[in-house]
């Protein structure tokens, strides 16, 4: 089988090119080159090594993972044609390169035979610009790959294939939505590198104003301090949790079970609706975090108790969402909402086993805000032919309805909670034949009659009086009359 060398160039000083690089660069083979935009190739071009580059494939394609394949594909066209030949790229080979990466990809397949010829990576030299030892923690991040890849606060990060402006203003975007703007990181370029290394600290926001930014260029993130903490992450919150229901903790905090959280669950959520409902986005955010600390509290009681951890509660939800979305992350074809609806909750039914219509109604949790749950019951049953054929059945049984109250009223009967519960399950019915949400249009009718009410109070007040000395026709009259100025 033809085999490819591959030559690892270092970081870029000529020192730090190794023994076996040099000796396999001294064969009397095609070498080829990732890029000759690299500091090592003047030692290439003092030793009179022979070479060819893949620079213009750069210039060729929109894409680098069409690049990197064109550049493979050619590369095992030339192996077959020579027999053995050198390809060298910067760096290590196995640090950072996705030519060998989808080489050793070849190999494996047995299209090609590879060797792997050390070379110094660009940590190395870079560990020393910033003076810091790895074992204390860090990651390594492709700039390439920002998508995919995150960064980690409680450690270093050191971030390469920063090349240019562009890949800066992009990693500046990340980071100033997780460190904030004012975060002071590192920008190193050709680290090791005698007289060409360079390293300056800079703001976030500060990250795409150099000029000189190119491809030797890394960005070095520093570790969020504990002693000066101004940015947490998730792992933060659960160390705090711990911490509050550890031996030496909060007593409040340490007395709790899932039991008597359940009312603040309830309390946050809607909380949260208010501050959306007045579109408070401050208002959002504090809520919103109250929610995430429920989540988090009641996963810490879980892992004590040792039924379940928060990871337990990640994995399920993950599972979850893969899985009733076969459109996105599957085969599954739903293009419209009706058909996401359905298909979620075909496999919701099939998850929990129900294989009847009326599992399915009892399976809606009765804690629910009753006009909630009668909207739920209400749509699984249309689901199966259960339903109107349009509104005007809905309208005629709530008329229906309403006569049936008062017959119970007029005659002292003792059902009138019951018909006076009727209209209520007609009205959502109505509700959702209108696509009205019922909870929102009563919540809105109550908001409108404390408005009301309160101008009334305040007519009545003008004129000297008050409200509990006047009869219900007056009050009736100030009303109609706010009504009528609205």
């Amino acid at each position: 089988m033809n085999k490819i060398v591959v030559i690892g160039l270092g970081p870029g000083a000529e020192d730090a090119l190794t023994l076996g690089a040099a000796k396999n660069l001294r064969e009397k083979r095609k070498t080829y080159l990732r890029t000759e935009k690299h500091p090592t190739v003047s030692y290439l071009k003092r030793e009179e090594i022979e070479y060819e580059t893949y620079d213009k494939v750069y210039d060729s394609k929109e894409e680098f993972e069409d690049v990197y394949s064109s550049i493979v594909e050619d590369l095992i066209e030339q192996s077959d044609k020579y027999g053995t030949i050198n390809y060298c790229v910067p760096g290590h080979p196995l640090i950072a390169e996705k030519t060998v990466e989808l080489l050793l990809g070849a190999e494996k397949e047995e299209r090609v035979e590879l060797e792997i010829v050390e070379g110094l990576s660009f940590i190395e030299p870079v560990i020393l610009s910033m003076q810091s030892d790895p074992v204390e923690g860090l990651k390594i991040i492709d700039g390439l790959d920002l998508k995919n890849q995150k960064v980690d606060i409680s450690v270093d990060n050191l971030v390469t294939q920063v090349y240019n402006q562009t890949k800066a203003s992009e990693l500046k975007l990340e980071l100033s939505e997780i460190y904030g703007d004012e975060y002071e990181v590192y920008i190193i370029k050709a680290a090791g590198v005698p007289g060409e290394e360079k390293k300056i600290k800079v703001p976030v926001y500060e990250l795409d104003r150099l000029g000189w930014i190119d491809y030797l260029t890394s960005i070095y993130i520093p570790k969020v301090q504990t002693e000066d903490k101004r940015v947490y992450d998730f792992n933060d919150l659960l160390k705090i949790m711990e911490t509050l229901r550890g031996e030496d903790g909060c007593p409040w905090d340490i007395k709790q079970t899932n039991e008597s959280l359940k009312k603040y669950v309830i309390e946050e959520a809607y909380e949260l609706v208010e501050a959306i409902e007045e579109d408070d986005i401050d208002g959002i955010v504090e809520e919103l975090g109250d929610v995430l600390l429920q989540v988090v509290f009641h996963s810490q009681i879980g892992r004590e108790e040792g039924y379940f951890n928060i990871w337990d509660v990640i994995r399920g939800i993950s599972e979850k969402m893969v899985n009733r979305h076969p459109h996105v992350f599957g085969d599954g074809v739903a293009e419209t909402d009706s058909e996401v609806k359905r298909v979620w909750d075909d496999i919701k039914a099939s998850e929990k086993e129900q294989e009847s219509h009326q599992e399915r109604l009892r399976s809606v949790p009765k804690v629910l805000p009753a006009l909630i749950r009668s909207e739920k019951v209400q749509k699984r049953a249309s689901k199966c032919g259960f339903d109107w054929d349009d509104r005007g059945g809905a309208v005629e049984k709530l008329r229906e309805e309403v006569e049936e109250l008062i017959q119970e009223i007029d005659s002292n009967g003792e059902n009138i909670d019951g018909e006076l519960g009727d209209i209520l399950f007609s009205v959502v019915n109505l509700s959702r034949f209108l696509d009205v949400d019922p909870e929102r249009a009563l919540y809105k009718s109550v908001d409108k009659f404390i408005d009301r009410f309160s101008k009334v109070e305040d007519e009545v007040l003008k004129s000297g009086r008050k409200m509990e000395d006047m009869g219900l026709d007056e009050l009736d009259e100030i009303w109609e009359e706010v009504k009528s100025g609205e």
